[in-house]
Protein backbone atom coordinates (compact mmCIF):
# COMPACT_ATOMS: atom_id res chain seq x y z
CA UNK A 1 0.00 0.00 0.00
CA UNK A 2 1.26 3.49 -1.07
CA UNK A 3 0.67 6.78 0.40
CA UNK A 4 1.08 10.34 -0.60
CA UNK A 5 2.98 11.08 3.25
CA UNK A 6 4.49 8.96 5.57
CA UNK A 7 2.52 6.54 7.12
CA UNK A 8 3.95 4.36 9.96
CA UNK A 9 1.44 1.94 12.31
CA UNK A 10 2.59 0.01 15.73
CA UNK A 11 1.23 -3.24 15.99
CA UNK A 12 0.59 -5.14 19.50
CA UNK A 13 -1.73 -7.66 21.08
CA UNK A 14 -4.51 -5.63 23.34
CA UNK A 15 -3.06 -4.39 26.89
CA UNK A 16 0.57 -3.92 25.48
CA UNK A 17 0.17 -0.26 25.74
CA UNK A 18 0.32 0.77 22.23
CA UNK A 19 -1.86 4.78 23.24
CA UNK A 20 0.42 5.04 26.19
CA UNK A 21 3.30 4.69 24.26
CA UNK A 22 1.63 7.24 21.63
CA UNK A 23 0.72 9.57 24.54
CA UNK A 24 4.63 9.76 25.14
CA UNK A 25 5.91 9.42 21.76
CA UNK A 26 3.75 12.48 20.08
CA UNK A 27 4.93 14.92 22.16
CA UNK A 28 9.01 14.16 21.45
CA UNK A 29 7.91 13.88 17.60
CA UNK A 30 6.04 17.53 17.89
CA UNK A 31 8.66 19.07 19.59
CA UNK A 32 11.28 18.61 16.68
CA UNK A 33 8.83 20.25 14.32
CA UNK A 34 6.95 17.10 13.01
CA UNK A 35 3.50 17.58 12.23
CA UNK A 36 1.48 14.40 13.30
CA UNK A 37 -1.78 12.87 12.09
CA UNK A 38 -3.00 10.00 14.15
CA UNK A 39 -5.60 7.40 12.79
CA UNK A 40 -6.81 4.84 15.44
CA UNK A 41 -9.22 1.56 14.54
CA UNK A 42 -11.85 1.21 16.79
CA UNK A 43 -13.39 -2.80 16.96
CA UNK A 44 -16.57 -1.69 18.19
CA UNK A 45 -19.18 1.22 17.92
CA UNK A 46 -18.32 4.01 19.13
CA UNK A 47 -19.39 8.10 19.52
CA UNK A 48 -17.63 11.23 20.07
CA UNK A 49 -20.81 13.25 20.08
CA UNK A 50 -23.48 13.44 23.20
CA UNK A 51 -27.10 12.58 23.47
CA UNK A 52 -28.26 15.99 23.32
CA UNK A 53 -26.06 18.11 21.50
CA UNK A 54 -27.20 19.38 18.60
CA UNK A 55 -24.84 17.91 16.57
CA UNK A 56 -25.88 14.59 17.57
CA UNK A 57 -29.42 15.29 17.20
CA UNK A 58 -29.27 16.34 13.70
CA UNK A 59 -26.60 13.24 13.05
CA UNK A 60 -29.30 11.02 14.19
CA UNK A 61 -32.31 12.73 12.12
CA UNK A 62 -30.28 11.30 9.35
CA UNK A 63 -27.37 13.68 8.52
CA UNK A 64 -24.74 11.17 6.37
CA UNK A 65 -22.25 13.43 7.58
CA UNK A 66 -21.82 15.81 10.35
CA UNK A 67 -19.03 18.70 10.60
CA UNK A 68 -18.53 20.70 13.70
CA UNK A 69 -16.42 23.17 13.59
CA UNK A 70 -15.26 25.97 15.66
CA UNK A 71 -12.38 28.57 16.21
CA UNK A 72 -10.15 25.59 17.65
CA UNK A 73 -11.28 22.21 16.19
CA UNK A 74 -13.15 20.22 13.80
CA UNK A 75 -15.22 16.99 13.51
CA UNK A 76 -16.13 15.02 11.04
CA UNK A 77 -18.91 12.12 11.71
CA UNK A 78 -19.68 10.02 8.89
CA UNK A 79 -22.55 6.95 9.14
CA UNK A 80 -21.81 4.84 6.86
CA UNK A 81 -25.03 2.94 5.07
CA UNK A 82 -23.44 -0.49 5.12
CA UNK A 83 -21.13 -0.93 8.29
CA UNK A 84 -17.93 -2.16 6.84
CA UNK A 85 -14.20 -1.93 8.08
CA UNK A 86 -12.55 1.41 7.21
CA UNK A 87 -9.80 0.73 4.92
CA UNK A 88 -6.54 2.53 5.68
CA UNK A 89 -5.89 4.15 2.23
CA UNK A 90 -9.10 6.16 2.39
CA UNK A 91 -8.85 7.56 6.02
CA UNK A 92 -5.44 8.73 5.37
CA UNK A 93 -7.01 10.59 2.60
CA UNK A 94 -9.37 12.10 5.15
CA UNK A 95 -6.48 13.69 6.92
CA UNK A 96 -5.14 17.14 6.50
CA UNK A 97 -1.91 15.73 4.38
CA UNK A 98 -0.78 19.56 3.66
CA UNK A 99 -0.57 19.90 7.19
CA UNK A 100 1.25 17.06 8.03
CA UNK A 101 4.58 15.39 8.07
CA UNK A 102 4.17 12.09 9.20
CA UNK A 103 0.25 10.10 9.85
CA UNK A 104 0.81 7.42 13.15
CA UNK A 105 -1.96 4.46 13.29
CA UNK A 106 -2.85 2.58 15.96
CA UNK A 107 -4.37 -0.76 14.43
CA UNK A 108 -4.63 -2.10 11.17
CA UNK A 109 -2.17 -5.00 12.04
CA UNK A 110 -3.79 -6.80 8.82
CA UNK A 111 -2.91 -4.21 6.38
CA UNK A 112 0.37 -3.98 4.57
CA UNK A 113 2.42 -1.10 5.39
CA UNK A 114 5.17 -0.01 7.95
CA UNK A 115 4.88 -0.84 11.52
CA UNK A 116 6.95 -0.75 14.72
CA UNK A 117 5.84 -3.89 16.88
CA UNK A 118 5.32 -3.57 20.47
CA UNK A 119 6.29 -6.59 22.41
CA UNK A 120 5.95 -7.15 26.36
CA UNK A 121 6.57 -10.26 27.60
CA UNK A 122 4.50 -10.43 31.06
CA UNK A 123 1.28 -10.93 27.99
CA UNK A 124 2.67 -14.54 26.92
CA UNK A 125 2.12 -13.76 23.44
CA UNK A 126 3.44 -14.70 20.30
CA UNK A 127 6.25 -11.93 18.10
CA UNK A 128 4.11 -10.56 15.15
CA UNK A 129 7.55 -9.91 12.97
CA UNK A 130 7.93 -13.70 12.17
CA UNK A 131 4.99 -13.35 10.20
CA UNK A 132 4.74 -9.72 8.94
CA UNK A 133 6.69 -7.96 6.42
CA UNK A 134 5.40 -4.46 7.46
CA UNK A 135 6.75 -4.68 10.51
CA UNK A 136 10.61 -2.78 10.54
CA UNK A 137 11.55 -2.85 13.79
CA UNK A 138 10.32 -4.73 17.13
CA UNK A 139 10.06 -2.52 20.79
CA UNK A 140 9.70 -4.99 23.41
CA UNK A 141 11.01 -4.99 27.17
CA UNK A 142 13.14 -8.25 26.78
CA UNK A 143 15.79 -8.42 24.40
CA UNK A 144 14.82 -10.23 21.60
CA UNK A 145 16.94 -11.84 17.94
CA UNK A 146 14.34 -9.89 15.68
CA UNK A 147 16.36 -11.55 12.38
CA UNK A 148 18.21 -8.60 11.30
CA UNK A 149 15.10 -6.10 12.08
CA UNK A 150 16.14 -2.72 14.89
CA UNK A 151 15.52 -4.01 18.53
CA UNK A 152 14.07 -1.13 20.59
CA UNK A 153 13.81 -0.66 24.06
CA UNK A 154 9.73 -0.28 24.67
CA UNK A 155 10.35 1.62 27.99
CA UNK A 156 13.09 4.12 26.11
CA UNK A 157 10.44 6.82 24.71
CA UNK A 158 13.61 8.89 23.46
CA UNK A 159 14.94 6.21 21.37
CA UNK A 160 11.85 4.88 20.10
CA UNK A 161 11.09 8.48 19.11
CA UNK A 162 14.86 8.52 17.74
CA UNK A 163 14.36 5.80 15.59
CA UNK A 164 11.56 7.25 14.22
CA UNK A 165 12.82 10.51 13.13
CA UNK A 166 15.50 8.90 11.16
CA UNK A 167 13.13 6.15 8.96
CA UNK A 168 11.01 9.64 8.21
CA UNK A 169 14.20 10.86 7.21
CA UNK A 170 15.16 8.08 5.00
CA UNK A 171 11.59 7.81 3.94
CA UNK A 172 10.78 11.36 2.68
CA UNK A 173 14.39 12.09 1.04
Amino acid sequence: MTFTKPVLGFAAFSGTGKTTLLEKLIPLLTAQGIRIGMIKHAHHEFDIDKPGKDSYRLRKAGAQQMLIASSRRQALMTETAAPHEPRLDELVLRLDLDNTDLVLVEGFRHVPFPRIELHRRVLDKPLLYTNDPGIIAVASDHPSDCRGLPSLDINDTAAIAAFIVIWLDATTH
